[in-house]
Parts: C-alpha cells; sequence; structure tokens
C-alpha cells in the first residue's frame, strides 16, 4: 500500500460537502437508478418463463444460463468499468451513457426472438451496469471525503432501496392490471428521471484524486500503487473478493428462485405482483438497515454486522423449505432486507478501508465485483439445474450451506478493516 501522509491529507481543498442541493440530487440518483442498475433482474426469468414458456423454448435452466451468460459478460467488465471511473474527470456523465444502454437493452427484449438475441441483449445491459456501483461510490468519495463515507453510503443504499421498494411496487400493481410486460415501459420512466437527477451534480465539486482514495492533493505527483499490486498483494482485500463470491453464489438465486417457484404455484398472472412483493418487503426492510449500518459502522465495526448478514442469509434458504405457500415465501423474503441491506452497505466501505492511500478504490471495487459477479452467474445456472433434477427444496438448501462456507471465512480469517490504513502506515 502507499505510504501517504495524512498531513498532507486535506491541504488546499475545498471542504468535503453536498451542500447546494448536491446531497439532495445525489439521493435522487440513488432512489431513481435503483431499478436500472441491475437490468430487469428476477423479472427477466419470470418473462422467459411465464410469457415465452416452453412453447419457446424457455425454463428454469434455459433462462439460468441467460443469466449466467450475462453475468459473465457483466462480471469481466467489472474491473476495466473500475478503472474506468478513476480515469474519469466527468463521472456523472458516465452513469447517464449507462443508464441510456441499459434501458435500451432492456426494452429491445419483446422484439427480439431467440437464445442468442435475448443473451446479447442482456450481456450488453450487464456491461453498462458494471459502470454504476464504482461510479456512484467514486462520486460520493469525491464529494464528502473518506471521513464522510460510511454513514454518506449508508443514506445512498437507503434511497437506493426505497427506490426499489417504490418501483417494485408500481411493477406489481401495474402487472397485475397490463401483464409482466410492464416493467419494460416503467423502466424506462425512471431512467429517463435517473439520467436528470446525475445531470444535477456538478462535475466541478468532485475531487477526483479523492474519489480514487488517494490522500494526497489533485496537483500532487502522488505516488500510487500499481494495478497489480493493489489487486493481487492486498491479501485481506482477495480475502473479502473470495468471501463476496460465497454471498452472491449463495443469495443471488434465491429471489429468481423463489420468483420460479411462484409461477409454478401462484401462477403466471400472479407471479409477477407476488415477486414485486418479495422485492418491495425486502427493500423497505433495507431501509432503516442501511442508515443504521452506515451511523453505527464505526463504532460497531465491520466484522460483527457482515458476519450477522451472512447467518441471516443462511436461515433464509432454510426457511424457504418449509412452505411453498405464496405468502410464506415472500414474508421469508423480507429477511433479505436485512442480509443483503448489509452487503450494500458495508461494501465500498470495506473496499475503502482496504484500498485507503492507494488511489486504486475504483479499480478494487471492480476486481471486487467481478468475484461477486462471477459468483452470482454461476448461482442462476447451479439452482436452476438443482431444480430440474432434485426440486426447489434442495436448491434452498444448498444456497443455504454456501452462505455458512462464507460466514466461517468471514469469522475465522477476515480481519476487521476499521483503521485498516491507520495500522498500515504504523507498520
Amino acid at each position: 500500500m502507499a505510504t501517504l501522509s495524512h498531513a498532507a491529507s486535506g491541504r488546499g481543498r475545498a471542504p468535503p460537502s453536498t451542500g447546494d442541493g448536491t446531497g439532495r440530487s445525489l439521493d435522487w440518483l440513488n432512489f431513481f437508478l435503483a431499478d436500472v442498475r441491475d437490468g430487469l433482474g428476477p423479472y427477466l426469468a419470470i418473462y422467459l418463463i411465464a410469457v415465452r414458456g416452453p412453447t419457446h423454448g424457455w425454463n428454469e435452466a434455459t433462462a439460468g444460463l441467460v443469466i449466467t451468460i450475462a453475468g459473465i459478460v457483466g462480471l469481466l467488465a467489472q474491473t476495466p468499468a473500475g478503472g474506468l471511473i478513476d480515469r474519469s474527470r466527468n463521472k456523472p456523465r458516465i452513469v447517464i451513457l449507462a443508464a441510456l444502454l441499459v434501458t435500451a437493452s432492456c426494452l429491445a427484449l419483446p422484439f427480439v426472438s431467440g437464445f442468442a438475441m435475448v443473451a446479447a441483449t442482456q450481456s450488453v445491459a450487464a456491461v453498462a451496469g458494471a459502470v454504476f456501483a464504482p461510479a456512484i461510490s467514486a462520486i460520493t468519495l469525491g464529494l464528502v471525503g473518506p471521513k464522510l463515507f460510511a454513514p454518506r453510503v449508508g443514506r445512498n443504499e437507503a434511497f437506493n432501496h426505497a427506490g426499489n421498494a417504490v418501483s417494485a411496487g408500481l411493477a406489481g400493481l401495474l402487472a397485475w392490471k397490463f401483464g409482466p410486460v410492464v416493467v419494460f415501459w416503467l423502466m424506462g420512466l425512471l431512467a429517463a428521471a435517473s439520467i436528470l437527477a446525475a445531470r444535477r451534480i456538478p462535475n466541478d465539486r468532485i475531487d477526483n484524486a479523492r474519489a480514487r482514495g488517494l490522500d494526497c492533493e489533485p496537483d500532487e505527483d502522488c505516488t500510487t500503487d500499481s494495478p497489480w499490486q493493489a489487486l493481487v498483494q492486498n491479501r485481506p482485500l482477495l480475502l473479502f473478493a473470495v468471501i463476496c463470491f460465497t454471498f452472491h453464489l449463495a443469495n443471488a438465486a434465491m429471489l429468481t428462485s423463489v420468483g420460479q417457484l411462484l409461477a409454478r404455484t401462484a401462477g403466471k398472472g400472479m407471479a409477477t405482483s407476488l415477486t414485486a412483493a418479495c422485492i418491495v418487503a425486502a427493500q423497505l426492510v433495507m431501509v432503516p438497515v442501511a442508515m443504521i449500518v452506515g451511523k453505527k459502522v464505526d463504532d460497531w465495526g465491520r466484522k460483527p454486522i457482515f458476519l450477522a448478514a451472512f447467518a441471516v442469509l443462511a436461515l433464509r434458504g432454510i426457511l424457504y423449505t418449509l412452505s411453498d405457500d405464496p405468502w410464506w415465501l415472500v414474508g421469508v423474503q423480507t429477511l433479505d432486507g436485512i442480509g443483503a441491506g448489509i452487503f450494500g452497505a458495508l461494501f465500498p466501505v470495506i473496499v475503502a478501508d482496504l484500498t485507503e492511500g492507494s488511489g486504486r478504490f475504483n479499480v478494487s471495487q471492480g476486481a471486487v465485483a467481478t468475484a461477486q459477479g462471477l459468483g452470482a452467474a454461476l448461482s442462476a445456472t447451479i439452482a436452476g439445474t438443482i431444480i430440474v433434477r432434485f426440486g426447489y427444496s434442495a436448491n434452498f438448501l444448498m444456497l443455504a450451506a454456501i452462505a455458512g462456507v462464507g460466514l466461517s471465512l468471514y469469522l475465522f480469517f477476515m480481519p476487521e478493516t476499521r483503521g485498516h490504513h491507520e495500522k498500515a502506515l504504523i507498520q
């Protein structure tokens, strides 16, 4: 890690701030971008199974394969996306371009046919979607600085989850009346709103050196680690990448599997609305969870909070096996609000801890996101295959077991990262 002096940090800089409405614009960007950043998400599998269905050659396995292909393409774009954000001098503009690409790719889905074309459209959306997480984190860090980063990330996540809850609620109500295709048009409207919010963030208020995780001044000749040193020689960062892989290997397919189960048990007419109910329930829980994590993480530490996320994830997988009643499944899905809410609020904070002073914050985010994206991509295919061969209960128990492995890795091998940079400087 680069050992840059903290004495230099802050000299000659404007104090970190999100005043003049910038903070509110960042709030609205997170709110409206919530339904855009992940593309169609669980609605993709529902659309392919419930609308196109077996008559067009779609089942859980083929839908899972499309999700896996798009996920692999997206994860290959994660590290380059982080590097792009590190080099960029206009991060809001990149967010706008990515939102346009994701939306156009998803809106094209009802008009294309065949496995290859569906996979291609979702792959384009996945590549563009790789930009959002590092861009939002970089904009935030560049605006508020490292000391205010954790609480601001918690606020970002709270608005993101609130946006997800509102958009999922609208999707459920509109799909009940007009059918599953309505989610495409709702996504287009939210993308337009997110673009307007991004345009209201003044680019000249973003400190690009601070947004990379540098301690030195923007006009100084800053010495940074090479990408190889930042991403490979940072052993805690590598371990965290493995842990993120296991979290998403366990978590990513849970909601998709529940949506597919609902399509089988409740019928395609109710599947989209019930899946939306699952999302709304979880997202409403995530809002206070993210706010609490953002406010308390510097007091409580990162490790105990992250362990709680893994424990809840494992419990959720077990509880899904107890009943296939639609409302039981919706109720269990609320636990995702705790696990995923914690993960979303802590992920950029822990990466910032482990890369502070290196100038490689965003490319490191991309590298770790590549690992978690690989987990998410494999999760869909593994889950789809197990469902077809052994049933839904076996799939949920398998996902719970993977969460247990991740919990053990974090408990026994991952250090507490609060104050990691100060410890490295002392050593």
